[in-house]
C-alpha cells in the first residue's frame, strides 16, 4: 500500500478487523505523519496542535500488526511487480494499492516553482508557516508585503481566513487571488457568507485575477496588476505525479491512474488506486478528500476479496456532498446542493466530526492472525539443521547481491564450509559477536542497525573493521516471501558493511518464529594501539556521543505507546555509525573508551572504574536523551532489562532504586548506542565541539575523582 492518504488510513483499519489470510500487509509512506486535510486550517489558525491534525502512521501500523516503511517512492515497475524506493532496495508486491495523492502544479506559471510555497506536501508548507510566524514576532518582514494565496477553492478560502485569524495581532494583509470566481460550484448563499467572513476578518478577495508570472517578492496578473508578498501560498489545481506515465500502468490523458468502479487500475489485475492519484473513468469526481474517504470501504473489501478470489464490489461515488468550511474564528459555513447555513454551531459540528475521525486512528482494532504463520495444512517447521534456509533461496539472493556489492562479498568463499581470512602481518585480531531480535518490522533497517551495533565494539577498541560473518533467523513464510525478506535484510547488512570497508566472508541462516540478526565482526589493530576500557587516573572528563532512550522507546512501541516521531528519532540515532566518533576520539588522545549497549550508561560506566580507586561523578542533567524518551520513562515505561541493570549496580551506587526512579534513562539498555569517552580536562571541550560538528549529539556529562567512599559512581542532579 503506497501512501498514507485518507483512503489507505481508513482501509488499514478495516483490513485489520478482517485480515486476509496468510498475507503480509506493508504500508510505504514518505512521512510517518499523514495530515488530515479537514483540520489543516484549524492547525494554522491555532485551534489544534500538530499531532491532533496528523495521523501517526507508524503507530497506527504497529497497533494493527502491519509493516510500515518510511521511504520515498521513485517509480513503479508494473511488469516486474516492483516498487522502486529512494535510497533503499525495491519492494516486490503481489497486490498493490496506490494512494499517494497528486502534486501541486507549479510549472504553468513562470517563477511559481521557485518563489511560491505549495500547500502540498503539508509538512513543507507548515514549516514555512512556522518560519513566517517567527519572522513576524521578530518584525523581520517588509512592510505592506503581506501574504498572497493563489486559488479560489475551499482550501484556499479556509487557509486565508485561518491565517488572518492567527495574525490578528499583526498588521499583515492577506489577499486571496482567484483565477475565476470565488468558490465555483458552491451555492450563492454559502459564497455570500464566505464573502462576509472575509470582509469581517480583513481578507481581500480578487476575482478574475489569473497570475501570469512570479518573481522574488512580487507577482503579476494577466491584467498587468502587481502584488507584493512576504509569502506566496499556492493553492491551485494539482497534477499527476510525473513517473506514473512510465510505470506501465494505465493512465488517462492527464497522467492520472485510470481505474474502473472496482477501484482497480484498468488492464492491471491486482493493482488498485484511490484518492487524487486516480480518476474513476465511469464516475469521475472532483479531487476532494471526501471522495477518498468514501472509497476506503470498497478499497478494503476489494483488496481482501482479490486475494481470496471473491467477487469485487463496485463503488458509486455520490454526486452531492456536505461541505463544511471553517471561517477562521471558530465559525463555519455548511453547503450541500441548494442548502446552506453558517455560524459558530456549524464550526462545533465540524470540530466534532473531525475529532471523531481522528480518534478512530488511536482507538484501534487488532490483527486477528499472524501473516507470518505457516498455513495449517503445511508440515510443522523442523529444528536443528532442518531449519536452515533452502539453498536455492540463498543462491538466488546472493547472486543478485553480488552484482551490487562485488567488493564487499568474498565471492570465492560463498560455497566453502568455513571462512579463510587473510590477516595482515603485524596486526592483531579484534573479534566481537552480537545478535538482535527485531525492534522494527523493517528487515532492511534492522540489517543496518545490527551491523552498526556489532561494529561499535570494534570501533570502541580503536580497531578497523576487516570482515564479518552473519547468522540469521528468518520468520516462517512462503518461499517467495522469505526470499524477499532475505533480500531486504541482506541489502541492509551489505550497505553498512560496504560503508565500513568490511567484507562479508560467510554465515549461517535458518527459519524461526521471529527474525533475529547476528553479526560476528573482525577488526584489525596495530599492537599497542588498543583503546582501553578501564579508566586509569583521576582528573579526566567524560563525554557521551549519542543520546539515551532506545530501550524505553521500543518498550513503549511494544505497547503501541511510542509516538512515530520518537521511533524515527531513535532509528536516526541507531543508524549513526560510531566510526567517525572513534576516529575523532583517537586523534584527540582519548584515554579510555567503551560503547553503551545493553547494560545502560551506568552499567558500562561501572565497568570502566570497577576494581580501581576512582569514582565517577555523573551530572545527570547533562546527559542527552532522545525526543520523548524522558516523557515515556516518566510515564512508567521500562525495558525488560531495566530491573536487572538497576540490580547490577549493587553497592557501587548509593541507593540505586532511588536513582532508577529519578533518572530511569541512566539504566536504559541501548541498541547501537554511542561511545563513552574519558579524556583529559584540557581537551574535553574541544572534542565535544568536534563531535557536534560531525553530527553527533555529544555532551560533557561528568568527571573522574579519587574514590572517597565505597561507591564508584556518584550522581549529581
Amino acid at each position: 500500500m503506497l501512501g498514507g492518504g485518507h483512503s489507505h488510513a481508513l482501509a488499514l483499519r478495516m483490513l485489520a478487523m478482517q485480515p486476509p489470510r496468510a498475507t503480509r500487509i506493508t504500508l510505504v509512506s514518505d512521512s510517518s505523519y499523514a495530515p488530515y486535510s479537514g483540520m489543516l486550517p484549524g492547525l494554522v489558525a491555532g485551534h489544534y496542535d500538530y499531532f491532533a491534525t496528523h495521523i501517526d502512521l507508524r503507530r497506527l501500523c504497529s497497533g494493527l500488526g502491519i509493516r510500515f516503511i518510511e521511504a520515498v517512492v521513485t517509480s513503479i515497475d508494473a511488469g516486474r511487480k516492483q516498487v522502486k524506493l529512494s535510497g533503499r532496495p525495491a519492494l516486490e508486491y503481489d497486490v498493490l494499492s496506490i494512494n499517494i495523492g497528486a502534486q501541486p502544479d507549479l510549472d504553468t506559471v513562470p517563477g511559481a516553482r521557485e518563489f511560491a510555497v505549495p500547500v502540498k506536501p503539508v509538512s513543507n508548507f507548515y514549516r514555512r508557516w512556522q518560519s513566517l510566524e517567527q519572522r513576524l514576532q521578530q518584525r523581520q518582514f517588509k512592510a505592506g508585503a503581506g501574504i498572497v494565496l493563489v486559488g479560489g477553492g475551499a482550501g484556499s478560502v479556509e487557509l486565508a481566513l485561518a491565517m488572518r485569524h492567527r495574525l490578528a495581532a499583526h498588521d499583515m494583509p492577506v489577499r486571496l487571488l482567484c483565477g475565476d470566481q470565488l468558490l465555483m460550484g458552491y451555492n450563492a448563499g454559502a459564497r455570500a457568507a464566505v464573502r462576509r467572513a472575509c470582509q469581517r476578518m480583513g481578507v481581500s478577495i480578487h476575482e478574475q485575477c489569473r497570475v501570469s508570472s512570479v518573481m522574488a517578492g512580487r507577482l503579476e496578473v494577466v491584467s498587468g496588476e502587481r502584488f507584493e508578498f512576504e509569502e506566496l501560498v499556492w493553492c491551485t489545481a494539482v497534477v499527476a505525479t510525473d513517473w506514473l506515465r512510465d510505470s506501465g500502468l494505465r493512465c488517462d490523458d492527464q497522467g492520472y491512474l485510470a481505474i474502473d468502479d472496482s477501484l482497480q487500475v484498468v488492464d492491471h489485475a491486482g493493482v488498485f488506486a484511490a484518492g487524487d492519484v486516480a480518476v474513476q473513468l465511469h464516475n469521475p469526481r472532483p479531487r476532494a478528500g471526501v471522495f477518498a474517504v468514501r472509497q476506503a470501504p470498497v478499497l478494503a473489501f476489494n483488496l481482501a476479496a482479490y486475494l481470496e478470489g471473491r467477487p469485487l464490489r463496485q463503488h458509486r461515488p455520490q454526486r452531492r456532498f456536505l461541505s463544511l468550511l471553517s471561517l477562521g474564528d471558530r465559525q463555519a459555513v455548511a453547503d450541500r446542493g441548494p442548502l446552506w447555513t453558517s455560524g459558530a454551531w456549524v464550526w462545533r459540528w465540524k470540530d466534532s466530526i473531525d475529532r471523531r475521525f481522528m480518534a478512530g486512528f488511536v482507538e484501534l482494532p487488532s490483527m486477528s492472525s499472524d501473516p507470518g504463520e505457516p498455513a495449517a495444512e503445511t508440515q510443522m517447521p523442523c529444528g536443528g539443521c532442518g531449519a536452515k534456509i533452502p539453498a536455492a533461496t540463498l543462491r538466488s539472493v546472493l547472486a543478485e547481491l553480488v552484482e551490487q556489492y562485488p567488493a564487499t562479498i568474498d565471492q570465492g568463499q560463498l560455497g566453502e564450509d568455513a571462512a579463510l581470512i587473510e590477516w595482515p602481518a603485524g596486526q592483531r585480531l579484534v573479534q566481537s559477536v552480537d545478535s538482535l531480535r527485531p525492534l522494527l518490522d523493517d528487515p532492511w533497517t534492522m540489517g543496518r542497525i545490527a551491523v552498526l551495533h556489532a561494529l561499535s565494539d570494534i570501533y570502541a577498541m580503536g580497531a578497523k573493521p576487516h570482515s564479518a560473518l552473519v547468522h540469521l533467523s528468518l520468520p516462517y513464510a512462503a518461499s517467495d516471501l522469505q526470499q524477499r525478506e532475505l533480500y531486504q535484510l541482506m541489502s541492509g547488512i551489505l550497505l553498512e558493511l560496504e560503508r565500513a570497508g568490511c567484507k562479508l566472508v560467510g554465515g549461517h541462516s535458518m527459519e524461526a518464529p521471529e527474525l533475529s540478526v547476528g553479526i560476528t565482526a573482525n577488526g584489525e589493530l596495530a599492537p599497542g594501539s588498543a583503546l582501553p576500557k578501564t579508566i586509569a587516573s583521576a582528573g579526566l572528563k567524560l563525554v557521551l556521543t549519542k543520546p539515551l532512550g532506545t530501550g524505553t522507546i521500543f518498550a513503549a512501541a511494544m505497547e503501541n505507546r511510542a509516538p512515530g516521531e520518537a521511533i524515527k528519532a531513535a532509528c536516526v540515532s541507531m543508524l549513526q555509525s560510531n566510526r567517525d566518533a572513534a576516529e575523532i576520539a583517537r586523534q584527540a588522545g582519548v584515554l579510555a573508551c567503551t560503547d553503551i549497549t545493553g547494560f545502560g550508561l551506568l552499567g558500562h560506566l561501572l565497568e570502566m572504574v570497577q576494581g580501581t580507586d576512582l569514582c565517577v561523578v555523573l551530572r545527570a542533567d547533562q546527559v542527552p536523551a532522545l525526543p520523548q524518551a524522558q516523557e515515556l520513562a516518566e510515564s512508567g515505561i521500562r525495558s525488560s532489562l531495566h530491573p536487572a541493570n538497576v540490580e547490577a549496580l549493587g553497592r557501587q551506587l548509593q541507593e540505586p532504586a532511588v536513582a532508577a526512579q529519578q533518572h530511569p534513562l541512566l539504566f536504559d539498555p541501548q541498541t547501537s548506542g554511542g561511545l563513552l569517552l574519558a579524556i583529559a580536562d584540557s581537551a574535553a571541550a574541544d572534542i565535544v565541539v568536534q563531535l557536534q560538528a560531525a553530527g553527533y549529539a555529544a555532551a560533557l556529562i561528568g568527571e573522574v575523582e579519587p574514590l572517597k567512599a565505597r561507591e564508584h559512581i556518584r550522581l549529581l542532579d
